[in-house]
């Protein structure tokens, strides 16, 4: 189907169709380049790389030549939908069944997408295809095919390339599915920092049968992982929830039944808030690991993966102030304004404009049989047709 201007439900539904799983484009750039250049926007599509990475195409597109710029930023790339027969409607389909619209990007974040471009082209008709009627004001829509994945090729690079031919942002919205339960629930202002580890132990191989000539490191990982969970890192800030260390896998790679191996892994996620700087983090855990090592008899050290994702946070303004009224003319709700939750491209849209994250009810994320209501895609096309008016006013 073509979908109409204005129509969330006809949008999100051409973009599901497109398979956008990262980093494949899949249709979907192309889809709402259509769309956008029909409307009026300067549309650019850059393909960034780097070795050892996929090519990633991204899309930005703009309206308007003065401020104040308000950009929408969101990712067309979509995680693998894994066995289609488990689920209920086809993965890339895009079926409504008993007014709920079923696929992959459903909710992370193709809907939220089809709802900022579905509100901005009912602003511009009723605008005469400008921001304001007086011709000031820009909007913009910054969309990346690389946030599910390893996030280089997608965002940090566009918003570069943004910048540096003098593009400037004086506020974004992210379409990040953050509400709770319903829709209005909740405004992300802000993200927990995210660092990754690996705790390697070395031991001494040797024979099961003699352990009294072999030394078993994963005596000593047991240890020090248990010290390393046992004691919070933190209680938490008046911003924060508290930090919270999560072993993810361990991995010790022998085959052998019979033999006492000479090394042991494992890998370890940190999502932490503002009470640590990464230096302090990473003092804090080795001193952690130090006092579990049994006063230096276990042989230890942890491999420290580049740092990935800081703690941010958007001040309340009058900016935040716009985007809570917004929500709660239309849903009825006043917004919860939340720093919970996993990182998002908001980590790299903080050093160039303040950003908040509103989108759809994030419950189906990732999940088999992604879904979304089409009454909260027509809902959260108002709350963004809303924002649009009060901020353009």
């Amino acid at each position: 189907m073509t979908a109409s201007p204005a129509d969330p439900v006809a949008i999100a539904r051409d973009l599901l169709r497109c398979p956008s799983v990262t980093p494949a484009e899949g249709g979907a750039l192309t889809f709402l380049q259509s769309l956008l250049e029909g409307a009026g926007f300067a549309v650019h599509r850059m393909t960034f790389s780097e070795p050892g990475t996929a090519d990633v195409e991204n899309l930005y597109a703009r309206i308007g030549v003065s401020g104040p710029h308000l950009m929408f930023a969101g990712h067309t790339d979509v995680v693998p939908p894994g066995d289609p027969k488990a689920w209920s409607h086809g993965p890339f389909a895009a079926d409504i069944d008993n007014g709920v619209l079923y696929g992959r990007g459903a909710v992370d974040m193709k809907g939220a997408i089809a709802c900022k471009l579905a509100a901005t082209l009912a602003h511009l008709a009723a605008n005469g295809g400008k921001p304001r009627k007086d011709g000031k004001g820009s909007i913009s829509f910054l969309i990346t095919g690389d946030e599910e994945g390893v996030a280089i090729n997608g965002s940090p690079k566009l918003l570069k390339w943004a910048a540096e031919r003098g593009e400037k942002f004086d506020h974004c919205v992210l379409g990040e599915p953050g509400n709770v339960a319903e829709l209005g629930d909740t405004i992300k202002l802000g993200r927990r920092g995210s660092q990754n580890g690996v705790l390697v132990v070395t031991g001494k191989q040797g024979h099961v049968a003699y352990p009294h000539r072999a030394d078993n490191p994963v005596r000593g990982l047991v240890k020090i992982m248990t010290a390393l969970m046992d004691e919070p890192l933190d209680k938490g800030s008046h911003k924060f929830d508290p930090s919270n260390l999560e072993f993810t896998s361990i991995d010790i790679g022998n085959p052998t039944v019979n033999l006492i191996p000479g090394e042991a892994r494992a890998r370890f996620n940190i999502r932490f808030n503002d009470c640590h700087s990464y230096g302090s983090l990473k003092a804090l855990v080795e001193l952690r690991a130090a006092k579990a090592a049994v006063g230096g008899k276990v042989k230890w050290r942890i491999d420290w993966e580049p740092s990935n994702a800081d703690v941010f946070y958007t001040e309340p303004s009058p900016f935040t102030e716009v985007v809570v009224k917004a929500v709660a003319d239309v849903t009825g709700r006043t917004p919860e304004l939340s720093t919970s939750g996993g990182t998002s491209d908001a980590r790299f849209i903080k050093d160039y404009c303040p950003v908040v994250e509103f989108g759809l009810v994030g419950t189906t994320m990732h999940a088999t049989d992604e879904r979304v209501p089409v009454d909260d895609l027509h809902a959260l096309t108002r709350v963004y047709r809303r924002i649009l008016e009060k901020y353009f006013a």
